[in-house]
């Protein structure tokens, strides 16, 4: 009978992973004993550095992601960007170590006590086999689930000893998941469109999950709606250069209902209605407004504020159904406006260098919670696949996220990142120089954690204390991990630092020192 571990790696290949991320640790030492050849092993010197990459993998390349964690310790190092997966919807799969069954009774070094408690509530699904025998199936359903829709992270918890088990080849269902919403509910999505006269769409990142794009465009551009981007959106929904873009909804309750105020229909995809970062007061949408709701994520619906219409189903599928059945209509909006910034080092004037520059077809992932605002005005995501940003809120996704994307498909990304949240994972660094992952690092470096300082006046605070970062040398940092670097505090010098990385085969970093 074959083992447990050659019987994993089967289960592995039938969902298409060919690769595993991970830091090694003692008790997953006999899950990469005779890894099949071919099967990568991409690691990262952090098990934060881990998921971030896992999940950016999975979600550039539309693929699950596997990872291998250490008992309680490494997945203690995750759960922040595990949380944030979570948040993602990204489909990641992952393994954690346990101490030999035959010695958990004696509490032992290194095992996890109740390990399938640790990272809930943020997985799907946790499980630690009750016998050798049951971890393929367990490892069967953990892929149907994190594939699921709304998808999202699974934790295995596998006994050291059991990767040498012999067990059976379990069957290898091809499961279909997507869930399709019903006729008579897309026919009333048609008909709040059709009765309105000034429609607007509110796009999520479950536009984005569900491959959303085109039906978007075509559903905007039949029925003449104005297209807004959702609050902490954290995939690219529509092109932003297009006539009927809108703009982006702030995640405030008063400031949401002004901008969608000249709106008497609305139909929110792929998002909650509504993501909100502070306190408010008042409707939730203008009340002279009907307002719908499409997502596969339940939670968006049953949490709907109000009188409004939900409808559960897959939404890129449902927006092209939409287009094909809604009333022809002229678009009478207003488009969204870029800037033009004066040339200083300011955020806004090097994301508009950086936009004028990029090579095409280039990926975005960012995590500059202060230039989030600028970079919407000055840097417009214009292709499908382009943009990944983290929608947990949480730093240190962004820099392993970014090396994750670059493993998910072949054009160049651009992380735009700021020097707070690059410092949660900058050993991240060394995984790109490993794995010669083709990045640019662009450092927003105002030596400060500004986005908190610039919340502070929220709660009358005219200062924060631990905010601020002087003297940390990026270039310095990407050097001592082999990375080619170069510094930037003069717009003299900005477009021939930008084109140095941007023609780079692999990584590089650029230390941007804004105003």
């Amino acid at each position: 009978m074959p083992t447990v571990r050659e019987v994993s790696f089967k289960i592995f290949q039938h969902f298409g992973v060919d690769r595993l991320f991970g830091n090694p640790g003692s008790t997953e030492l006999p899950m990469l004993k005779a890894m099949p050849e071919g099967f990568d092993y991409v690691l990262g010197l952090n098990e934060a550095v881990v998921v971030g990459m896992a999940d950016g993998f999975a979600r550039s390349s539309g693929k699950p992601a596997l990872v291998n964690l250490h008992s309680s310790a490494g997945t203690g190092h995750a759960l922040g960007n595990l949380f944030t997966a979570f948040r993602n919807h990204a489909p990641v799969v992952v393994t954690a170590g346990q101490q030999a069954r035959s010695i958990l009774p004696y509490d032992p070094f290194l095992f996890a006590e109740r390990a399938t408690e640790f990272p809930q509530p943020y997985v799907k699904w946790a499980c630690e086999p009750a016998r050798a025998e049951d971890v393929p199936q367990a490892l069967l359903r953990a892929f149907h689930i994190a594939l699921t829709p709304p998808m999202g992270p699974v934790f295995v918890s596998i006994p050291v000893d059991d990767w040498d088990r012999e067990c059976e080849m379990p069957g290898l269902p091809d499961l279909s998941l997507e869930t399709l919403a019903t006729p008579t509910g897309l026919d009333r999505l048609a008909a709040l469109l059709n009765e309105a006269s000034r429609p607007a769409l509110v796009l999520g990142t479950g536009t984005a999950d569900s491959h959303g794009w085109e039906g978007a465009i075509a559903l905007a551009e039949k029925s003449g709606a104005s297209v807004w981007v959702a609050p902490f959106a954290a995939r690219e929904v529509f092109p932003e250069n297009h006539p009927q873009f809108a703009g982006f909804l702030p995640a405030m309750r008063e400031d949401i209902v002004r901008l969608l105020s000249d709106h008497d229909a609305i139909l929110v995809a792929g998002a909650p209605v509504f993501t909100y970062h502070v306190e408010g007061s008042g409707p939730h949408w203008p009340t002279h407004a009907k307002l719908a709701a499409l997502s596969d994520t339940q939670s968006h619906l049953a949490a709907l504020p109000g009188d409004a219409l939900g409808v559960l189903g897959s939404v890129g599928p449902a927006l092209a159904a939409l287009a094909d059945t809604v009333n022809p209509r002229s678009f009478a909006g207003k488009q969204h406006s870029l800037d033009t910034p004066d040339a200083e080092m300011t955020d806004r004037y090097v994301l508009s260098r950086i936009a004028a520059l990029r090579p095409d077809n280039a990926v975005v992932v960012e995590e500059a919670p202060t230039a989030r605002g600028p970079m919407h005005d000055n840097l417009p995501i214009l292709r499908e696949g382009g943009f990944f940003t983290c929608a947990s809120g949480g730093l240190g996704y962004g820099l392993p996220a970014a090396i994750g994307a670059a493993f998910g498909q072949s054009d160049k990304v651009l992380a735009v990142l700021g020097d707070g949240g690059a410092m949660y994972t900058i050993q991240g660094i060394y995984s790109a120089k490993l794995h010669d992952a083709n990045i640019s690092f662009l450092i927003l470096n105002n030596s400060r954690y500004a986005a908190l300082q610039g919340f502070a006046s929220h709660f009358g605070m005219n200062s924060v204390p631990g905010t601020d970062l002087e003297g940390i040398d990026f270039v310095k940092l990407a050097e001592a991990q082999g990375i080619p670097a170069r510094k930037v505090d003069d717009t003299s010098d900005l477009d021939a630092a930008l084109a140095w990385s941007f023609a780079a085969e692999g990584p590089t970093l650029v230390d941007l020192r804004i105003a």
